[in-house]
C-alpha cells in the first residue's frame, strides 16, 4: 500500500535525522540514534499503551472469577455468559478496550519494523559495540537472548495469577519464537525490540504500582 510506504519512508526519515542529531552532539552512531528514537516512540505511545496495560492486567486479575462463573455454570453456557457480561458492567470494565490503543500503535509497529530491516546504514558509522554491522544479525546472539528475556519477564507481569495453563504455555512460546526470529533479524532492528520492551516494563512497573 502506498500510504503504508510512505509511513516507512517517513520512519526512516526519522532514523536519519536522528543520526545526525548524535552526529552534531560529536559522536556519529546509528545504534545511539535507533536508541533514542525508540525511546522518542514510546514516549508519545505511553497513554495508548498505559490504557492497553491497565486493560489486559485488568482482563488477566479476572481470569480466576471468570473461571469460576464458567465452573457454576457449565451446563448452561449462555447464564454463565450472561453472568460474565453482569460482572464487567459492575465492574466497569470493557473487555475490547485493550485492542484500540493497540490497533492505533500497529501500523506504527509495522513501519518501523519493515524501516530498520532494510535500512540503508552509512558503513562508516554502521557498527555498534559488539556489533560488526547494524544490517546483519547479531554474531554472539545477545540481542536475540535480550529480547526473549525481556519479551518473558513483560508478559509474566500481565499474565493471570494462577493455574491459567493457556496462559503458562503462551508466556513460554512467545519469547522463544520472539528471540528465535531475531537470530535472523537486523541487529538495529532487535536494539528497538529490546528497548521498546525495557521501556514498557518500566512503564508497566509504575503503572501497577501507582494502581496498588
Amino acid at each position: 500500500m502506498e500510504i503504508f510506504q510512505y509511513l516507512v519512508d517517513f520512519m526512516r526519515s526519522l532514523v536519519e535525522y536522528s543520526f545526525l542529531a548524535t552526529k552534531s552532539m560529536g559522536f556519529p552512531s546509528y545504534g545511539i540514534a535507533i536508541i533514542l528514537l525508540t525511546i522518542v516512540i514510546k514516549l508519545i505511545l505511553a497513554p495508548l499503551t498505559q490504557k492497553q496495560v491497565q486493560s489486559m492486567k485488568g482482563m488477566a486479575d479476572l481470569q480466576p472469577k471468570m473461571k469460576a462463573i464458567q465452573d457454576k455454570y457449565k451446563d448452561n453456557p449462555q447464564k454463565a455468559q450472561q453472568e460474565i457480561m453482569k460482572m464487567y458492567k459492575e465492574l466497569g470494565i470493557n473487555p475490547l478496550a485493550g485492542c484500540l490503543p493497540l490497533l492505533v500503535q500497529m501500523p506504527f509497529l509495522i513501519a518501523i519494523f519493515y524501516a530498520l530491516q532494510g535500512y540503508p546504514y552509512d558503513p562508516q558509522y554502521a557498527q555498534f559495540l559488539w556489533l560488526p554491522n547494524l544490517s546483519d544479525p547479531d554474531p554472539i546472539y545477545v540481542l536475540p537472548v535480550l529480547s526473549a528475556l525481556s519479551t518473558y519477564i513483560m508478559s509474566k507481569q500481565t499474565s493471570a495469577s494462577g493455574n491459567n495453563q493457556q496462559a503458562k504455555i503462551m508466556n513460554i512460546f512467545m519469547p522463544l519464537f520472539i528471540g528465535y526470529i531475531s537470530l535472523n533479524f537486523a541487529s538495529g532492528l532487535v536494539i528497538y525490540w529490546v528497548v521498546s520492551n525495557l521501556f514498557q516494563l518500566a512503564q508497566q512497573t509504575l503503572i501497577y504500582r501507582n494502581n496498588k
